[in-house]
């Protein structure tokens, strides 16, 4: 690891360079604020209360964005514009050129509004680098911030690191992409001691001076090459999580090249590298001994001695590898913020994860039905699918501009059948015939590529109803189960071709197969 300062870096605009906490003098800021869902409303709101002079502007102009708008108007001076143009160029802020742009993080950088910032040497900052700024505040603690990023299992390890503080006594929540914006967080009357940061690619490609406590990356698998350009290009963002970072560094010891993000990091100095593994761990790193979870990283005589925090039980209902691993990077996590072993064991065995993650919603005559429906990229449905033999799996959606060919290669043997959903089905299609040419693969979307078969009749559904695919991909699978099978909706694509998002593509697979097995 290389050692960086512990001031945060000085940018070329002097006016922003000073703004390094709530205190600083924000007042009069021309603020363009990009995008007005969640994460831009929190930038938008917190710039207004602050004094800042802010324009926020979204390419959509519907109804839930026009009551946002009459939000912020209410709540301070602010202009909002909406529609196709919004964001075709930068804006004046009151007549004046902007002094900065904070961007949503699902806008790309290829946007035009963001080129033009580029282009003018205007500084672009995401809502997370706005957050990091205004964390310290005059009279209220300043909380720590533990940041996780990863292809895969960043909620459930965000949510099993907030558990383990909480059991520790400290006041801590989750926040970031899983929900709640951090901007949300710093500005809630209960002073938090610790927060648990969820942070996507798309959040770190714009951050600049975060400086977390401890830091770690899951894992990185392609995904998201469609907003980043190229797999290397998200790789690298992924990677920043760990800049400045000032306690530990926590990365996935089972995966290639993981260790190198961390070599390569500008870090505090003092700041270690810890690695978790779901086998026996080595010198600085936590693992699994025997069942047992176990801490050689933050115990005094870790060359000789390790600390036993939990055990595989503790980590859910159907332990998995994915989830053992989550639960060893919370674990190191919050073992590097001061979190005792016991408090480890009881935060994970209070964590009640959040739904569609290989959730269970049927068993019945030897048959396991089960909802993987966050699995949105291969990476993700690898993790489930290598938990359960044999299976019929439920696929299908956006790809992402990612391949299939590892994860099909990877499970061939175990697949029964194969029920494809989405419209976006070419690439999924190819893989399977290339590398799972025995297995039945079946059509759930009517019309589907020429190489999917099907038992029913063909049904007069419009494929861009979810609903209705869905009942027809539960019906399908139903006509290939026997005893001792597993149902498994692990799509490895996103969901809004055919869903709202992901947990109504889970909804309608719970309830189809309720329908299907006579249990609604």
């Amino acid at each position: 690891m290389r050692h960086a300062s512990n001031e945060n870096p000085v940018l070329d605009n002097p006016r922003l360079a000073g703004l390094t906490s709530w205190d600083a003098d924000w007042s009069g800021l021309r603020v363009v604020v990009a995008g007005i869902g969640v994460s831009g409303f929190a930038a938008a709101d917190t710039l207004i209360e602050l004094g800042a002079l802010v324009t926020v502007v979204d390419s959509g102009d519907g109804e839930r964005n026009r009551q946002s708008a009459d939000t912020l108007k209410i709540v301070g001076a602010v202009d909002v514009v909406l529609g196709a143009d919004a964001m075709a160029r930068v804006p004046d802020v009151r007549g004046q050129r902007p002094d900065l742009v904070v961007t949503s993080p699902g806008i790309r950088p290829t946007n035009p509004l963001l080129e033009a910032a580029r282009e003018e040497g205007i500084q672009i900052w995401g809502d997370v680098e706005l957050a990091w700024r205004v964390s310290e505040r005059r009279g209220r603690r300043t909380p720590q911030w533990l940041c996780i990023t990863g292809t895969n299992g960043k909620t459930t390890t965000v949510g099993m690191t907030a558990s383990i503080l909480q059991a520790a006594g400290l006041k801590a929540i989750a926040v970031g992409n899983v929900g709640t914006p951090i901007l949300d967080a710093l500005r809630d009357p209960v002073e938090y001691d610790v927060l648990a940061v969820e942070l996507s690619s798309f959040q770190l490609h714009w951050t600049h001076s975060l400086s977390p406590l401890a830091s770690a990356v899951l894992n990185v698998a392609e995904d998201h090459v469609d907003w980043h350009g190229s797999f290397e290009n998200y790789r690298a963002d992924k990677s920043r999580v760990y800049e400045n970072t000032r306690i530990a560094c926590v990365y996935n010891a089972e995966q290639e090249g993981a260790e190198e993000l961390v070599e390569a990091a500008d870090v505090v100095e003092g700041c270690r590298a810890v690695g978790f593994t779901t086998g026996m761990p080595g010198l600085s790193m936590v693992g699994v001994v025997e069942e047992l979870l176990v801490d050689r990283a933050f115990v005094e005589d870790r060359a000789t001695s390790a600390a036993e925090i939990g055990a595989v039980s503790d980590t859910g209902p159907l332990p998995t590898r994915h989830g053992v691993a989550n639960a060893l990077a919370a674990a190191a996590l919050a073992r590097a913020a001061g979190v005792e072993p016991e408090a480890v064991r009881d935060g994970l065995r209070a964590f009640h994860p959040g739904g569609h993650r290989i959730e269970v919603v049927a068993e019945t005559d030897g048959v396991r039905w089960i909802d993987d429906s966050k699995a949105t990229n291969p990476h993700a449905a690898q993790a489930s699918l290598s938990a359960f033999d044999p299976v019929v799996w439920i696929a299908g959606g956006l790809s992402k501009g990612v391949d299939y060919d590892e994860l099909v290669r990877a499970n061939a043997a175990r697949l029964k059948a194969v029920v494809v959903i989405g419209t976006d089905d070419a690439a999924l299609l190819g893989s399977l015939a290339r590398l799972a040419p025995e297995v039945p693969v079946l059509a759930g979307t009517p019309g589907q590529g020429t190489s999917a078969e099907t038992t029913l009749d063909e049904p007069s559904i419009d494929p861009a109803d979810g609903h209705a695919v869905m009942r027809r991909a539960v019906q399908l699978a139903a006509q290939r189960v026997t005893p001792g099978d597993t149902v498994l909706m692990a799509p490895a694509a996103a969901s809004m071709d055919q869903f709202t998002d992901y947990a109504d593509r889970g909804d309608a697979f719970a309830r189809s197969v309720r329908e299907e097995l006579g249990l609604a």
